[in-house]
């Protein structure tokens, strides 16, 4: 069976530090791969305006993780009843591709708020899940569940609201995305 981490989010747009952590986690986690999940509108964040389309934000990651091994860009939850859960799409994973075995990698900020998720207590007893740092995100490891560690990866301090913000405003966003995908990048986001 293949070991692999399920990295969600929106990726809007993606960026060299989504990148680097998702090489980072396929070593620390012991995966066969990472599939970076190109989720539709984050329950918990609702009302974001700035939000490319579904297919966009697929296209992107998908030019971005071109030829980049272990590492592959998914759309299977774009194609799921929404709202989009976390517990419903590792339910769907399951069944789809059940020579894997998944786990779920989410950001420290995330762990801090884990409890509100939908099914958060079942999510926690069927699948494993591995946290990387964010920063301001502090962890009490003495409080961790035995199916939850944490994955101690550099932490590269960029954010896409970052990337859509230098692209608002005209700056250079050379070295916050992959080369493959900034003229792209400039042309979506421009206001």
């Amino acid at each position: 069976m293949s070991r692999i981490g399920i990295f969600g989010g929106s990726f809007n747009p993606i960026h060299v530090g989504h990148v680097s952590l998702a090489r980072q986690l396929l070593q620390v986690a012991g995966l066969d791969e990472v599939w970076l999940m190109v989720s539709p509108q984050n329950p918990l964040k609702a009302g974001s305006s700035e939000l490319l389309s579904d297919q966009l934000r697929y296209q992107l990651a998908r030019i971005a993780l071109h030829g980049e091994q272990g590492v592959v860009a998914s759309n299977y939850e774009l194609h799921l009843p929404r709202p989009s859960y976390t517990w419903n799409t590792l339910q769907h994973l399951e069944t789809d591709y059940s020579q894997h075995t998944f786990m779920l990698l989410i950001g420290g900020d995330n762990w801090q708020g884990f409890g509100r998720w939908y099914r958060a207590a079942d999510i926690m007893a069927r699948y494993p899940i591995v946290v990387y740092p964010r920063r301001g995100s502090d962890i009490d490891l003495t409080t961790l569940p035995p199916t939850v560690r944490i994955a101690h990866t550099e932490l590269l301090d960029i954010s896409s609201t970052e990337v859509r913000q230098r692209v608002a405003s005209g700056e250079n966003i050379a070295g916050l995305v992959p080369p493959a995908i900034a003229p792209l990048v400039i042309s979506l986001y421009q206001k």
